[in-house]
């Protein structure tokens, strides 16, 4: 993966970034690729929404 996911990527961004992206979002309660806020919310306003630990799940979407 060339291009970092950062806290200000958008969530469909992440997901065209990283393929496993859905799987990781799915597997912290985060349900938002069918949610047509996706395409307009950013990866920390979607964990802060969640209550999960931005940083940790940047490392997880950059692994």
């Amino acid at each position: 993966m060339e291009k970092k996911i950062t806290k200000d990527t958008l969530i469909m961004e992440a997901v065209e970034l990283n393929p496993n992206a859905p799987e990781i979002l799915l597997s912290y309660g985060m349900h938002c690729l069918g949610c047509a806020i996706a395409h307009g919310e950013t990866i920390a306003e979607a964990a802060e929404v969640h209550g999960i630990d931005v940083d940790e799940l940047l490392a997880k979407l950059n692994a």
